[in-house]
């Protein structure tokens, strides 16, 4: 069968068109932007890459074409899979149809932590000798791809509550039907999606409804939006995990960053690990990941030994370089609650040392402005704050960040931005930078300004 898939160069799509390649079929795609490391990664894969959005591309006609869910009606390529006839899916759908149907799947859903409780979930069922497939938003550190389709029954999918496609506006996640699901976290996010919390709280009790009477849901104690799903009704066994006691299963710090925590039910320890992650939020993830994997037959020590071994994804408080005493860190945080989570494991983990933070306000969400009021408060825990504002972004960051007082500084172009950056920090500093883009290059330019000096 010959795949054509447009919009192909996204984390979720580029593993789409891996898993299609390893089923052994034709696969060929396109996208607005072309580039490394995903075109890399799928040419490496024997796949045909086209840049822009030519019907030309749909000649001669592919038996299916995927869509993804950044394309839109208007777009010429959609515009003549419509005008053809031609058979259309999502990548959803694609992956329920071919891959999924007859697995157990495993999904892990949440607003924040899904690709590192995901890559989490996956390598203690790969230490257990499972095998298992998977689809991450993110090349998890134990793995060298996204996704594959790895050994029957277990899959792992990273479960987005973003949209499905132009013509079906349901959640991915609503298509994997899983066995074991994993609840996280829920606040309000994707505000060009949906208008409020209810509906997206409304999304995630549709997850619930499709989780069998012999499955298992994984959900935050803690958290009061999914108490406030859950109350909707649920027909599936649930344990509530938390790092506060009170739920079935929680976890405790050992050392101060949570670089070293232990598990414990009813009052009761039952393991402990060591590993290279901080921060309470990543024991909380760890704690679910260990969770899912019981439901999937691994037992708990065996999950506490995997997290002993366990690397992030990139872009997880990667380290991009330490230049002149100064280190500089890469992190995807673009929620406020992420933010704040983010500065306080690493808080934990230099102690009185100066974190310079930048954040990039990149999302739809985050342009649209509905974060301004949260913004400064989730980055009070950074000694020096810089915030980047594009020229159309359409909100005034200055007056979101008046709150930081003279902690706080706005600037508008990258480059300036690295050399600013460059000139505050001093030897035993940590750049924590955030976005859930590119970022115009700014953590190269910050080490080569710091190298040079400037």
């Amino acid at each position: 069968m010959r795949v054509h898939i447009l919009g192909i160069c996204g984390t979720f799509m580029g593993g789409i068109a891996a898993l299609a390649r390893e089923a052994g079929h034709e696969v060929t795609g396109s996208d607005a932007n072309v580039y490394p490391p995903m075109s890399t990664q799928l040419a490496a894969l024997g796949i045909e890459l086209t840049e822009g959005w030519d019907p030309k591309q749909l000649e001669p006609a592919p038996d299916v074409v995927i869509v993804g869910n950044a394309l839109s009606r208007g777009n010429a390529a959609v515009e003549a899979v419509l005008d053809r006839g031609l058979k259309y899916t999502s990548g959803p759908a694609w992956l329920a149809e071919h891959v999924t149907g007859d697995r157990w799947v495993l999904a892990v859903a949440g607003t924040h932590g899904k690709t590192t409780t995901s890559g989490m979930l996956t390598w203690i069922l790969e230490y257990a000798g499972l095998r298992p497939g998977f689809l991450i938003g993110g090349v998890p550190g134990n793995f060298t791809e996204s996704a594959r389709l790895g050994a029957a029954p277990f899959f792992v999918v990273e479960a987005d509550e973003y949209d499905t496609a132009f013509f079906d506006k349901r959640a991915k996640f609503v298509h994997y039907r899983p066995r074991t699901a994993i609840l996280n976290n829920l606040e309000f996010d994707h505000a060009d999606i949906y208008p409020d919390i209810a509906s997206i709280r409304r999304m995630f009790h549709q997850l619930v409804r499709t989780v069998p009477a012999n499955g298992r849901l994984i959900v935050n104690g803690a958290d009061a939006e999914l108490k406030a799903a859950l109350a909707m009704g649920a027909w599936t066994p649930i344990e509530r995990f938390s790092r506060t006691a009170g739920a079935d299963f929680s976890v405790r710090a050992l050392a101060p960053d949570w670089s070293s925590f232990e598990i414990a039910a009813g009052g009761r320890a039952l393991g402990r690990t060591e590993w290279g992650l901080i921060g309470a939020h990543n024991a909380e993830n760890a704690l679910a990941a260990i969770l899912a994997a019981r439901h999937a037959g691994v037992p708990l020590e065996v999950g506490l030994a995997a997290l002993g071994e366990f690397r992030n994804a990139r872009r997880r408080m990667e380290v991009r370089g330490t230049v002149r005493g100064v280190t500089v860190y890469d992190d995807f945080a673009h929620h406020p609650t992420a933010i704040a989570t983010t500065l306080d494991g690493l808080r934990q983990k230099v102690g009185s040392s100066r974190i310079l933070a930048v954040l990039e306000p990149r999302s739809a969400t985050m342009r649209m402005g509905v974060h301004r009021d949260t913004l400064a408060g989730s980055l009070a825990a950074a000694d020096r704050t810089f915030l980047f504002e594009p020229p159309d972004l359409g909100w005034d960051v200055k007056g979101a960040a008046r709150a930081l007082g003279s902690r706080g500084e706005v600037i508008g172009e990258i480059d300036a931005l690295a050399r600013a950056i460059a000139r505050e920090a001093k030897s035993g500093d940590h750049v924590l930078i955030m976005s859930n883009g590119g970022f115009g290059g700014l953590h190269g330019k910050v080490l080569k300004a710091l190298a040079d000096g400037s």
